[in-house]
C-alpha cells in the first residue's frame, strides 16, 4: 500500500490538493489502507459518509467469511460505481478525474471509487441560440450531465454512448452519441475513428476536435454543426447524424452536416409549418444581403450607374458629392469600424457590451457623414448589411459570410457585375465540391432529391414528412410508421 501511495504522490509531485488519508479497517486493526482524492475534483462529504464511515466504524459490526478485499468492494463501501484495476497508470487517470483511490496493505491493486463532486454550473438558456418557443435548456460544461439531457428527451434503448479519451496531457472525455439501426455505421466508425487519431497534447474546448476531423481545412465554410441546445442534438439523432459531446464545453458537435441546416432553427418545428416557411426564407434573404449588399453598393456606383433609377442616381450622387474617398474605401472604412466595434461590444462587460455596439455604430456613422468620409447612403447599406448577417441562427456560419464578403467587395471593385457573377461561380463550384464525412455538402439541391426538398428552403408539413432526408444514408427511412392500408 505505501508503495503505491509514494508512487502516485511522487508522479504528482507531491502536489497540495492530493489529499492522502491512511486509516485502519475497524474489524481488523493491523490492516491498513489509504484513500486518496484531489480536493476540489471530489465530493468530500460524500467521501467521509459513503467510504471512509463505513471503513473505519461499520466494518467491526460485519461478519467476517470472506476474503477482506472481497468484502471491501461487496459490502462496506456505499458508492454505486467502483472498479478494481492493477494497472497503475489507469489508477491515475481515474484519480486525475475526480474518483478516489482506496488501496489495502496486502493487495496488489488499487479500487476506483466514483466520488467526483467538482463545482459547476447549473443549466441554463443558452445565450446563442435562443428561441420564442421551444426548451430553455442549454448545455453545460460537464460531460455527464450534457448526455444525461439528452437521455431525457431520447428514451430509446437503440442510443448508443461510445466513451474516448483525447488529449496526451488533458486526456478530455469525449462522447460519442448515434442511434442504432438509423445511423449509417460507416459514418459513425468513421467519426470515431478520426477522433481517435487525433494526436495533440490538450483538448480544451470541442473546437479543437471540429477542425481536427473536418474534411476541408481550408474552406471557409464549417463542415460540422455545433451547438448549445439538447433538444437540436435530439433532432439530428433521430436523422441519422452523429453527436460528439466533449467535457469542459457547452457545445456539441454534429457531423455530418450540410450548407442548408445551418440557416435551420429548433423554433422551425415547433411552429406551424407557414409560419416555419416563412422565417426560413427571411433568413435566405438575409444571407443574400449580408453576402451581396456591400459589392453590389460598389458594383452599381462604380461600373454601372446607368441601371440606377435617374432619381436614386441623383440623390447617390449628392451624398457622395462631398467624399473624398472612391467607394471601396468608403465600404472597408465601414465594414472595418463596425467590425471592430462587433468584436469590442462582444469583450466588454455584459450590460456595456450592447450598449457600446448600437451607440457606437450610430456616433461612428453620424461623424464619418458629418466628416465626408462616407456618404448616407453607404451608412444604411453597412447597418443593413449587419443586421441581416444577425438573422442566422449558427454563428460559425454567419462568421463565414462575413469573412467571404471582403473578397467580393474586392471583386466588385475590380470588374463590377462581371466581377461578383465570378466570384459567386468560383464560390459555388468549391461548395459543390465539398464534403462532410462523405455528404455532400449542397445536398439536397446537388445532387438534387426531391424527397429531401421537403425539409429545406420550406418546411412542409408534418404529415407529408414521413422519411427521413436519404443523404445521410440512414439504415431506417422511415420516421412515421406506415400502416398496413397507406402507400408507403
Amino acid at each position: 500500500m505505501e508503495d503505491n501511495v509514494r508512487f502516485i504522490l511522487d508522479l504528482l509531485g507531491d502536489s497540495s490538493d492530493v489529499i492522502t488519508r491512511r486509516f485502519t479497517i475497524q474489524y481488523m486493526p493491523d490492516r491498513e489502507a489509504a484513500l486518496l482524492f484531489i480536493d476540489g475534483m471530489t465530493d468530500g462529504s460524500g467521501v467521509d459518509e459513503f467510504i471512509l464511515a463505513p471503513l473505519m466504524l461499520e466494518a467491526e459490526q460485519v461478519q467476517v467469511k470472506s476474503d477482506l478485499w472481497d468484502l471491501v468492494t461487496k459490502s462496506l463501501v456505499h458508492v454505486g460505481e467502483t472498479n478494481k484495476s492493477k494497472e497503475m497508470k489507469e489508477l491515475v487517470e481515474s484519480l486525475l478525474s475526480g474518483d478516489a483511490l482506496l488501496f489495502v496493505n496486502g493487495y496488489a491493486e488499487g479500487m476506483v471509487i466514483n466520488a467526483k463532486g467538482w463545482k459547476q454550473r447549473g443549466v441554463e438558456e443558452p445565450k446563442t441560440e435562443s428561441v420564442v418557443r421551444g426548451s430553455r435548456e442549454g448545455f453545460t460544461e460537464t460531460l455527464r450531465v450534457n448526455t444525461g439531457l439528452v437521455r431525457r428527451r431520447l428514451k430509446d434503448p437503440d442510443l448508443r454512448l461510445k466513451d474516448l479519451k483525447v488529449g496526451r496531457r488533458t486526456n478530455t472525455n469525449v462522447t460519442v452519441l448515434y442511434i442504432e439501426g438509423v445511423a449509417e455505421p460507416d459514418t459513425v466508425e468513421e467519426v470515431i475513428g478520426r477522433i481517435q487519431k487525433i494526436e495533440i497534447d490538450g483538448i480544451l474546448e470541442s473546437g479543437y476536435i471540429e477542425e481536427l476531423i473536418q474534411d476541408h481545412v481550408w474552406s471557409p465554410f464549417p463542415l460540422i454543426q455545433n451547438t448549445e441546445r439538447p433538444d437540436a442534438v435530439v433532432s439530428h439523432l433521430l436523422e441519422g447524424k452523429v453527436a460528439v459531446i466533449t467535457d469542459g464545453t457547452p457545445h456539441a458537435l454534429i457531423a455530418p452536416a450540410v450548407f442548408a441546416q445551418f440557416y435551420y432553427s429548433p423554433e422551425d418545428y415547433y411552429e406551424r409549418y407557414l409560419i416555419a416557411s416563412f422565417l426560413r426564407l427571411i433568413r435566405l434573404l438575409s444571407f443574400v444581403i449580408a453576402l451581396l449588399l456591400p459589392a453590389l453598393y460598389i458594383a452599381f456606383v462604380s461600373f454601372h450607374p446607368e441601371m440606377i433609377p435617374s432619381s436614386l442616381a441623383i440623390a447617390i450622387a449628392a451624398g457622395r458629392s462631398t467624399v473624398a474617398f472612391p467607394s471601396i474605401v468608403e465600404v472597408f472604412l465601414m465594414e472595418i469600424s463596425v467590425e471592430i466595434l462587433r468584436e469590442a461590444s462582444v469583450r466588454l462587460p455584459g450590460p456595456i457590451g450592447p450598449t457600446i455596439g448600437i451607440v457606437g455604430a450610430l456616433v461612428v456613422g453620424d461623424a464619418a457623414v458629418s466628416a465626408g468620409l462616407v456618404s448616407p447612403l453607404m451608412v444604411i447599406v453597412v447597418g443593413l448589411t449587419t443586421i441581416s448577417s444577425y438573422a442566422n441562427p449558427s454563428y460559425n456560419a454567419a462568421i463565414s459570410i462575413r469573412l467571404l464578403r471582403f473578397p467580393l467587395i474586392i471583386s466588385a471593385a475590380v470588374m463590377g457585375l462581371y466581377g461578383i457573377m465570378i466570384f459567386l461561380m468560383l464560390l459555388l463550384y468549391h461548395m459543390v465540391n465539398l464534403r462532410s464525412f462523405n455528404v455532400p455538402y449542397m445536398a439536397p439541391f446537388s445532387p438534387f432529391r426531391l424527397s429531401d426538398i421537403k425539409d429545406s428552403l420550406i418546411r412542409v408539413p408534418w404529415k407529408w414528412m414521413k422519411t427521413r432526408p436519404k443523404v445521410f444514408r440512414t439504415l431506417d427511412l422511415q420516421r412515421e410508421e406506415v400502416k398496413q392500408d397507406e402507400s408507403p
